[in-house]
């Protein structure tokens, strides 16, 4: 075989949101796509801002003479001095563009991130449930992924956090609002693990970064307000994208931020722009920093969110489904009605319900639904629901 042994086992070990997705196609080639509810993929069917296509159509009708060249690999300082003002503002703390980097969305930033930081076996704690490819970005760097578990409100257990916690522990990835749970982060566990890692770095005389992957961050519920890391720990570096909050998956654009009161915070971030530049990424898109410059204090709309959020959260639990209501993004994780999800999984499948089983983000016995979906699809997969809980229950 000519690929290299690890990415072969990788592949093996890959994505089971993937794997649901392609299931998908072939069941609505076999049953029609009128009777295929897939639940599977987080691709948000939410369209972006009005706002976005005003700065679309702005920057196309400008024709700006060297708009398409090269820039700093950290990006346009226009940008990020946008990036750092809205930062600013959101969290009281002075973030300027040199703080700043502009990134092929936040899959490439934990990917320079980890890449910056890591030497062979450094440790990277993951806290389930977990987005599977946190794994690969770990190994990716010749990192060792080291795993926590949680407790049945999917909050991080801290005190195994603790024992885990290494002198070869280089960076604690945190996902709040969290794929695949929903679930937000308090601002009590927030400030514990703040003060857990500073306890830990002068322990261990190291300095253990706190990594915060926050896509989801400004879709929230029910007038919940985020706790923002970096307000409790100075080592707190921040990844996202527009991904979700703009509603620009396919466009990939998003960004670091490296908290302004880090002493070094000079070397980290030209540690970033150069693994930003060989890690073949070079620099964000152009065309996307030019058009979510004017847009970082602009959401979608997170009604059409909760609304789904309530509707599926209602079948489900009429049905009999264990499940805690997501504080914000647009995933639901319920207990699987027996210990292996699997059965359930395919119990769904059979009704032509498409989720992705617990086992692809670290937990056996849960499953994910994504909502981000029309609500004809939650709408038609709620009879699924019921059958597959009353078949395997007996109900």
């Amino acid at each position: 075989m000519a690929i290299a042994s690890d990415i072969e086992r990788a592949m093996e070990d890959s994505s089971w949101i993937r794997r649901m997705f392609e299931l998908g196609i072939q069941l609505r080639q076999e049953r029609g796509p009128e009777n295929v509810f897939d639940l599977s993929l987080g691709n948000p069917i939410a369209e972006p801002p009005p706002q976005f296509f005003d700065e679309l159509r702005s920057y196309a009708g400008a024709d700006t003479p060297g708009a398409h060249r090269y820039m700093p690999n950290s990006g346009y300082v226009e940008t990020r001095q946008a990036v750092a003002d809205a930062l600013s503002d959101e969290t009281g703390l002075s973030y300027g563009p040199d703080h700043i980097v502009m990134t092929v969305g936040a899959a490439a930033a934990l990917n320079v991130v980890v890449h910056s930081l890591c030497d062979r076996d450094d440790e990277v704690i993951i806290l389930t449930p977990f987005f599977a490819e946190y794994l690969f970005y770990a190994s990716n760097h010749t990192a060792k992924p080291v795993v926590v578990g949680c407790d049945d409100e999917f909050i991080p257990d801290l005190d195994e956090l603790e024992r885990k916690l290494s002198e070869r522990t280089k960076i604690v990835i945190v996902n709040s609002p969290n794929n695949p749970s929903g679930a937000m982060y308090p601002g009590s566990f927030i400030e514990a693990l703040g003060d857990l890692l500073r306890q830990k770095s002068t322990e261990f005389g190291s300095e253990i970064f706190l990594v915060s992957d926050e896509p989801y961050r400004k879709i929230l519920f029910d007038e919940h307000v985020y706790p923002f890391p970096q307000l409790a720990y100075e080592r707190t570096i921040t990844v996202t994208s527009h991904a979700k909050d703009l509603a620009l998956p396919g466009d990939r654009i998003g960004y670091i931020a490296v908290h302004p009161g880090y002493d070094d915070g000079g070397q980290l971030m030209d540690a970033m722009i150069f693994c930003n530049r060989v890690l073949g990424f070079v620099n964000a898109p152009a065309i996307m920093q030019h058009l979510v410059r004017n847009l970082q204090t602009v959401t979608i709309d997170t009604a059409d969110y909760q609304q789904k959020r309530d509707y599926l959260y209602g079948v489900l639990t009429a049905a009999g489904y264990e499940v805690r209501k997501p504080e914000g993004a647009f995933y639901m994780f319920p207990k699987s009605p027996g210990d292996d999800e699997m059965q359930l999984v395919a119990a769904l499948q059979r009704q032509g319900v498409l989720v992705v089983p617990g086992r692809g983000f670290g937990m056996e016995g849960y499953f994910r639904i994504s909502y981000c979906v029309e609500q004809r699809e939650l709408e038609g997969a709620a009879p699924g629901f019921v059958a597959a809980m009353s078949e395997l229950t007996g109900g």
